[in-house]
């Protein structure tokens, strides 16, 4: 499957190769290990894969024992996995890199030998029993990957157009047109259902059979419960009490996350720790609340009041109906059709979340819904900084709607006490592109192009 990925490897080969190793970073099956082979495979005359998964004690200890001593590593390293090493055309890919630690360690020798490049992948690879005793290497460069977008969505399906459209409507400010308009919502709700990880792509390309993408959907699910089990330690109650309330608390009209559905007793300090641990493990989108709609939003976080995204829209589909999947497959199909009188607002909400992270932004909000004042009470789905940035007008509001019936008295409100510091205002609706009163009205399925 073709991966926007891809060019950043690209990059990192023409550019920063061998003088730093390049690091995948990303929740369990979003892809990383297939895109790592898929660029050795492509751009390099061999290479060398070591799943330490899978690897056995032997070779994990080469790392330990022979970071001094790379021609001994290497030659062993060549006749184990039986190929052959070409100097600055072999590429060493470091699978689940977080389940050998020396490994990670020996990067700083193992580019400074500068031979050989080097790719490592991992998941929860910044979690604490994962990085314990070890020096993380200065030059080991890190990117995210995140499920797949609408667009590469639509490149598995062979259409490599829409997207462009798309773009090309939201540069123009111009709508789509009935008929163009249609499709990308068919699409829109078909990613909403199926969501982006590659095996539920796949299956879905390959079969459309709901059932069997549900069913792919489920085993994620749990494999991350697994994860919090396994890997998350004394957190992991409460990281499993916040992984397995994701559902209810998005369902609430104020999404922020209330740590009283939990515990009546709960406080941030308890729990601090669990929401980080889902947030390195990128098993969620965490976006806190900003005070002040100013440049430089991380200034006025607050970081003790946050929402939670699934990092996946059919994720958390999945997670939120029976787990009966005939039940499951029915809802899927009302949805299609968009004749399901169900909370659409926490899947669209999420579903922007996402595409937003997969487009680099950090997420923020506001809210003052606790304000004495009704005329003070507002919230504000989302917060992005401005395409240039001046002496005012330097944050975009941007606010969400599930449904064709809304108001946006909030924006409205918002826009009236911080004008001079707001950039034109967004509503990401179900309906066309259009622009009245000062507010551009966009479909959802323009939130990548922001």
């Amino acid at each position: 499957m073709k991966r926007k990925i891809y060019e950043k490897l690209l990059s990192w080969k023409k550019n920063d190769a061998p003088a730093t190793a390049l690091l995948i970073d990303g929740a369990r099956r979003v892809g990383k290990s297939y895109i790592a082979e898929e660029f050795a495979r492509n751009e390099y005359r061999s290479y060398i894969l070591i799943d330490f998964a899978k690897a056995p004690k032997e070779i994990r200890n080469l790392f330990e024992k022979y970071q001094e001593r790379l021609d001994v590593l290497f030659l062993k390293l060549s006749e184990y996995y039986g190929v052959r090493l070409y100097p600055r055309e072999t590429l060493f890919i470091f699978d689940e890199v977080q389940k050998c630690p020396k490994a990670r360690e020996a990067i700083k020798h193992l580019v400074a030998d500068g031979r050989y490049d080097f790719l490592e992948t991992g998941s929860l690879v910044s979690i604490n029993e994962n990085v314990k005793d070890i020096v993380i290497p200065s030059e080991e460069e890190r990117i995210k990957m995140y499920p797949m977008d609408l667009e590469e969505f639509l490149w598995a399906q062979g259409d490599e157009t829409l997207m462009e459209t798309i773009r090309d409507h939201f540069s123009s400010k111009t709508p789509m047109g009935r008929l163009m308009h249609q499709k990308a919502m068919d699409v829109l709700r078909q990613y909403l259902i199926v969501g982006g990880l590659p095996q539920a792509v796949e299956e879905f390309v390959k079969s459309s059979d709901l059932k069997r993408v549900d069913g792919v959907k489920r085993r994620v699910l749990k494999l991350y419960k697994e994860d919090i089990t396994k890997h998350a330690g004394k957190y992991a109650l409460k990281t499993m009490l916040i992984f397995d309330s994701l559902v209810s608390q998005l369902s609430k009209h104020e999404k922020r996350f209330q740590l009283s559905a939990l515990s009546s007793e709960a406080r941030m300090r308890e729990y601090e720790d669990a929401f980080m641990w889902l947030k390195e493990a990128m098993v969620i989108n965490v976006c806190f609340r900003s005070t002040e709609p100013n440049i430089g939003l991380n200034i006025n976080a607050e970081y003790s009041t946050l929402k939670c995204y699934m990092l996946d829209t059919g994720l958390l589909l999945s997670q939120a109906f029976s787990e009966k999947q005939i039940i499951a497959e029915q809802i899927y199909k009302h949805l299609l059709f968009d004749d399901l009188e169900i909370n659409k607002g926490m899947l669209v909400e999420n579903l922007v979340s996402q595409m937003l992270a997969a487009s680099d932004y950090n997420l923020f909000f506001f809210s003052s819904a606790q304000a004495m004042d009704r005329k003070d009470r507002m919230e504000i789905d989302f917060l992005l900084p401005a395409q240039s940035i001046g002496k005012r007008h330097n944050i975009r509001p941007v606010d969400v709607k599930s449904s064709k019936r809304y108001n946006h008295t909030s924006l409205d409100k918002f826009m009236a006490k911080y004008k001079a510091s707001l950039a034109a205002p967004i509503v990401l609706h179900t309906g066309d592109l259009a622009v009245r009163d000062g507010i551009t009205y966009m479909p959802i399925y323009m939130a990548p192009c922001l």
